[in-house]
């Protein structure tokens, strides 16, 4: 008997040792969004987070990402998909907040004397500060530094590019203004401004002198410039978009005359402005019938390849490389939806982000082998870590229950780390 007892012992010592291996054994930690403190001059009183991808090269390039009135770094780094593009393409991403404007609903500063000269202080130096610190902290390629942001985020990319064009390589602005629209802080808000105010019409060499005047005495290459605007905006006009184009295409000496039209989606119309050695310094969009509510899904795709970090003009097809299967079961006030991910590209896919957007009156409140941010609108799910490998042909599932108003549709259409996914 003692012999059993001690067998049994010593039995399942074994299994409690084996399964101890098993349940502690490390795992690979999930990339996440953190919060960097003290990171130098801050005359802006900024909040600085920054994304860092698992997989990246010693020198990555830098996207410093802006959101918009009202919003926040991990707002915009949760509702854009720019963290799924740098998963993809190894770059770091640069969340700024613009919390310390009182009485401006932290948008970031674009009206101030201050803010329209270089190292004059404000929100712009707060910025810089931010970049310096990812290219001596986190090995930042001080060549491949970009700038991009919505609303008020696309007004500080506009900002940023005539301020620093020494600093940053390019920058994609959405629903923004030119540089100097805004003559002080009693011409904002855009809903009471002369400058949003729809009659803003300057000459391309006024617009251009600004930009000059900002750094006077530059004459090395400028950024270039890609812009997005809705034509049917209700906030920001959409006649500011053939503003911005006038002061571009002035700062680099070309012609109002596009070089190239084209219309790389449905409802997206594209204009070029390129040098006379092909080089694509400015391009436009107008989204038809789009209000202020850009980026959306796709477009942060655009913008990195505008940047070149994408190794192509256009963003590569990804209805070849990723497929979605989503189901919905319906209950009165409720659903559950489950969603499959089948990779279908030839590489392994480690560490995913799957972003889509939830139909109107549909908001999330609990989700399994996934975080799901925010809970509704355009949503990002990103892996759980135990499911972050996606071997070439394999699928996993994923799923969330919800609540709704009536409306039990499923999303219309699904990017996975930037790709857009075909939909069954």
């Amino acid at each position: 008997m003692t012999g059993i007892r001690t067998a049994l012992v010593t039995l399942v010592s074994t299994l409690l040792i084996t399964l101890s291996g098993v349940a502690f054994a490390p795992q690979a930690a999930a990339a996440s969004l953190v919060e960097v403190t003290n990171f130098g001059s801050n005359p802006g009183g900024m909040r600085m987070h920054v994304y860092v991808p698992n997989s990246h090269p010693a020198t990555p390039a830098v996207v410093v990402a802006m959101h918009g009135c009202g919003g926040s770094g991990p707002g915009f780094y949760a509702s854009s998909e720019f963290a799924a593009l740098a998963d993809r393409y190894g770059f770091i991403v640069i969340y700024p907040s613009a919390e310390q404007q009182a009485g401006f609903g932290n948008c970031f500063d674009t009206w101030s004397d201050a803010a329209k000269h270089r190292g004059g202080g404000s929100d712009p130096v707060s910025i810089v500060s931010m970049v310096t610190y990812v290219e001596q902290h986190y090995g930042g390629d001080p060549n491949r530094v970009f700038a991009t942001g919505s609303s008020s985020g696309g007004m500080m990319t506009n900002e940023m590019l005539a301020l620093y064009p020494d600093v940053f390589k390019a920058g994609a602005a959405f629903m923004g203004v030119p540089f100097n629209c805004f003559a002080n802080a009693a011409d904002y808000p855009p809903g009471s401004s002369k400058c949003t105010g729809g009659s803003m019409n300057r000459t391309p060499q006024q617009w251009g002198d600004a930009v000059r005047q900002a750094y006077p005495g530059y004459s090395g290459p400028r950024p270039r410039m890609q812009l997005w605007h809705g034509t049917a905006d209700p906030l920001v006009p959409y006649s500011l978009l053939q503003e911005e184009i006038k002061q571009w295409t002035n700062v680099f000496g070309l012609s109002q005359t596009p070089t190239s039209t084209d219309s790389p989606q449905p409802g997206w119309d594209r204009r070029r402005y390129a040098d006379s050695a092909g080089t694509v310094q400015v391009e436009a969009y107008s989204i038809q019938g789009a209000g202020h509510s850009l980026p959306a899904t796709g477009m942060a795709a655009y913008a990195v390849a505008f940047f070149g970090l994408t190794g192509s003009d256009n963003p590569p097809p990804g209805s070849g490389s990723c497929r979605v299967t989503d189901t919905v079961n319906a209950w009165n006030n409720g659903l559950t939806e489950s969603i499959t991910i089948t990779n279908t590209g030839t590489s392994v896919i480690n560490g995913w982000s799957l972003v889509f957007t939830l139909p109107n009156g549909q908001a999330i409140t609990s989700g399994w082998n996934a975080t799901y941010s925010p809970s509704s609108g355009q949503v990002t799910a990103r892996d759980a870590t135990h499911n972050a490998m996606i071997a070439p042909n394999a699928s996993i599932t994923i799923g969330f229950q919800a609540t709704h108003t009536g409306n039990t549709g499923k999303p219309t259409s699904f990017t996975l780390n930037g790709m857009s996914c075909a939909a069954v």
